[in-house]
Parts: C-alpha cells; sequence; structure tokens
C-alpha cells in the first residue's frame, strides 16, 4: 500500500484537498509536510500522538515531515474545538513549555536519517519579527471578513464571544504556511479535524500569494471512545507523554485496558503493525476476547514507542507483580509509579511498629479491634505476604529498599507505608 492507502486503510484520512494531485505529488518524490503543536502545557498528551504518528508514517514512506512549535501562536491561543477564551500564558512560560515540546517531539521521529530527516521549527522566530502594519498590509488583507465569519473554529464562537486576539489566530496559523511553504518547499500541512479551517485558509494565503507551485491540506479525524467518554481522560485525568506527569506503568495500563470495542481502530491509529498482525489480532479478538491479546499488543506497541523499551518491560513487571501479589519483586522506584496513587502513610523516626497500631495509625483498619480481627482472619498482607500474627513488628526485615513497605487489606485496599 502507498502512504495514503496505508492511512485510508487505519482509518485516519477525515478530508483531503486534491487526492488525485496529492498522490501524484507523492510519487514524483520527496514531500515536505508539517504539523504544528501549540505549547499550551508543558507536556503533549497521547490527543496530540496521533498527529505525530501520522508524521512519521509519512517519513517512513519516504517524506520529510517538519513539526512546527508554536512558540509564537501558543501566546495567541486558538479556538479551533473550544467554547472559551484560552488563558493567556505568560511569555518566559511559553519559552520552557517550547523546548520540553521538541524534546518529546525528538523521541518520536527520526531527525538522524540521511534523505529524510524530521525537523522541527519554531513560529516566533517569524511572527515575531512581524510589524502590525506589514501583518495588516501584506498578510491580513487578502483575507475577507466574511470568509473568516463562516469557518467552524470562528462560526462556532459567535454566539459566546471571540476576542480579536483569537479571531486573528487562523491569518497566523495560514502565514505559518505560507513562510513554509516559500523557505522550505513545504507544501503539505495536516492537523485533527478541527484545523480544517485553518489549513485551508494557509492554502488560500499561498494562492492569493501568487506561488504557481500548489498547497494540498490533509486532516485526520479526533477520536472518540466507543462508549461516549472523551479520549484520553481517565478518572485521574490527562494522559501525558511526559513520564512524570504520567507514569509508563499509568501510560500502558491506559492502553492494556482499551475496551475491545476500541482496541482494533487503537492499534491502526498509533501502532505500525502491519495490515495482516493487525487482522490476526482482530481474530483473537472475536475468538478469545478474555485473552485480551489485541489489548497487550496494543500497550506493547505505544509504551515502547513513546516510553522505550525498558519502560514498558517495567510497567509488565508492576503490572504482573499487582496481579500476583509477589510485590517484593518489586524495586522501589516501581513502588513509586505502580502505587503512585493509592493512599500513603509516612512513619516518622523508621521506627518499628505493631501491625495493629500501624493498621489504625494509617487509618487502614478503623479500629484496635477491627485491626485484630483484620489480622487474624488473613485479611492484611505486608508486601504480598499474608501476616496472621496481631504481635508482629513492621520493621527494616520489611522494608523494600528501606523505603517502602505495601500493606494491603482485603482484595484491593493497599496502602503505601513511606519511611
Amino acid at each position: 500500500m502507498n502512504i495514503l492507502q496505508d492511512l485510508e486503510f487505519r482509518g485516519l484520512l477525515n478530508q483531503i484537498t486534491d487526492q488525485e494531485g496529492l498522490q501524484k505529488e507523492l510519487e514524483n518524490g520527496i514531500v515536505k509536510l508539517y504539523c504544528g503543536f501549540d505549547p499550551t502545557a508543558d507536556s503533549l498528551h497521547i490527543g496530540n500522538l496521533l498527529p505525530i504518528l501520522t508524521l512519521r508514517r509519512f517519513q517512513e514512506a519516504g517524506h520529510q515531515p517538519f513539526a512546527l512549535v508554536g512558540g509564537g501562536t501558543g501566546l495567541i491561543g486558538d479556538p479551533s474545538g473550544r467554547q472559551t477564551e484560552r488563558t493567556l500564558n505568560e511569555a518566559e512560560i511559553v519559552v520552557q513549555w517550547t523546548e520540553k515540546i521538541k524534546n518529546q517531539l525528538s523521541r518520536l521521529l527520526d531527525f538522524e536519517r540521511e534523505t529524510n530527516p524530521a525537523k522541527t521549527v519554531n513560529n516566533y522566530e517569524w511572527l515575531s519579527q512581524l510589524t502590525m502594519i506589514e501583518f495588516l498590509r501584506d498578510v491580513g488583507k487578502n483575507f475577507s471578513i466574511n470568509y473568516m465569519l463562516a469557518k467552524d473554529s470562528v462560526d462556532s464562537r459567535l454566539e459566546a464571544g471571540i476576542s480579536f486576539t483569537e479571531f486573528s489566530y487562523m491569518i497566523l496559523q495560514s502565514y505559518d504556511f505560507l513562510n513554509l511553504f516559500q523557505k522550505e518547499n513545504v507544501k503539505l500541512q495536516i492537523g485533527g479535524s478541527d484545523q480544517w479551517g485553518n489549513i485551508t485558509a494557509g492554502m488560500e494565503l499561498i494562492r492569493r500569494s501568487g506561488e504557481e507551485e500548489k498547497a494540498f491540506g490533509l486532516t485526520i479525524p479526533l477520536i472518540t471512545k466507543a462508549d461516549g467518554t472523551k479520549f484520553g481522560k481517565t478518572a485521574s485525568g490527562t494522559i501525558w507523554l511526559d513520564a512524570e506527569k504520567t507514569t509508563p506503568y499509568e501510560f500502558y495500563q491506559f492502553w492494556v485496558n482499551a475496551a475491545d470495542a476500541d482496541v482494533i481502530n487503537w492499534l491502526k491509529y498509533f501502532t505500525f503493525l502491519s495490515k495482516e498482525e493487525i487482522e490476526v489480532l482482530e481474530k483473537s479478538l472475536a475468538e478469545a476476547p478474555e485473552k485480551r491479546e489485541a489489548q497487550k499488543a496494543l500497550g506493547k506497541e505505544v509504551t515502547t514507542l513513546v516510553h522505550g523499551e525498558e519502560a514498558y518491560k517495567q510497567a509488565v513487571k508492576i503490572t504482573d507483580a499487582l496481579f500476583s501479589g509477589n510485590l517484593s519483586e518489586l524495586t522501589a522506584a516501581e513502588i513509586e509509579q505502580g502505587f503512585k496513587d493509592v493512599p500513603s502513610f509516612t512513619v516518622e523516626n523508621n521506627e518499628e511498629l505493631n501491625i495493629v497500631d500501624l493498621l489504625v495509625e494509617a487509618k487502614i483498619s478503623p479500629s484496635k479491634r477491627q485491626a485484630r480481627e483484620d489480622v487474624t482472619n488473613g485479611a492484611v498482607s505486608i508486601n504480598g505476604e499474608k501476616v496472621q500474627e496481631t504481635a508482629y513488628m513492621i520493621g527494616e526485615k520489611d522494608r523494600i529498599e528501606n523505603k517502602f513497605v505495601i500493606v494491603r487489606r482485603g482484595k484491593k485496599k493497599y496502602t503505601l507505608i513511606r519511611y
């Protein structure tokens, strides 16, 4: 399959301008393409992963991707897909976030290959050089108010209100496309379906600027879950690409817990498995869904892609330990990941504590009487091992790397004891 056929198989073609013309460009040689990522936080999230991996698919097909980090547009705010104005961040914060996002992109695209290495660009470099008069005369004159009002990103905001700042975002993004078209010969812009109006506005600016070569636009669908809940959100919040914000274990858990109704589509969207490999997993899902082979493959592929093979193996180790109860095999770093969101209790002065006293002090059991019952009934385990002696003292021998003890009451109620 050629790149457009592959995207079609994966369900990644939402809208495309002149598919036949773009196909000819792709067949005639290396096509340069770009996608923009505004630094609206200090990390990208898995909603950004789809356009990044689409850039990579084009790169694997022999074309050259440009990842544009919006150091300039990030100071303005994109109204697309929003019902309210964005909060404007301080310039220093946007600069810091821009660098972090560039680093994340460098792990997901290949910047080292000889023929079509990926490149990052920052639109602050050219947008910050524009004077107000130059912007209005040379760029703004190409956009009629009627044309801009007809775009969904603006039209959807008219009732609630939109500032001139966000209203002008479309023109700035269009100028990005023109700038990259003229200086780098970038002919294709890709983005989520909410970017269609901005992309086509950029193409119109290129045309009005008298360029003889043609530009192209392509959008990929915004992902929704089969159950109607928002993709990329969990009870604990957004799934980030930054390991400090979302640990590799949490990241892996998101993918491995994909619903049967979602997992095959997500394998197509987020992995580089072939059509044949995905069809084998689809068959396994239909015939033996309890094995969850499709989910395990999804978790492996995406976690390895974003965080590396070692992080994937560590995530599996934590998962297996939690399932089997063999918690003493975990390292302190793995415990930090796996028990990030469970209640914790800090023991002062590293003192030894009687198990009944600890259960009460850490609020694991509501009273000493209940704590004694829990222990004698076998409802309490320390690092995965049942303890049924009420006289048991928890001390240095129980500490994992002298930092943690994991107490479980019942089947699922964990508490992390810190030292």
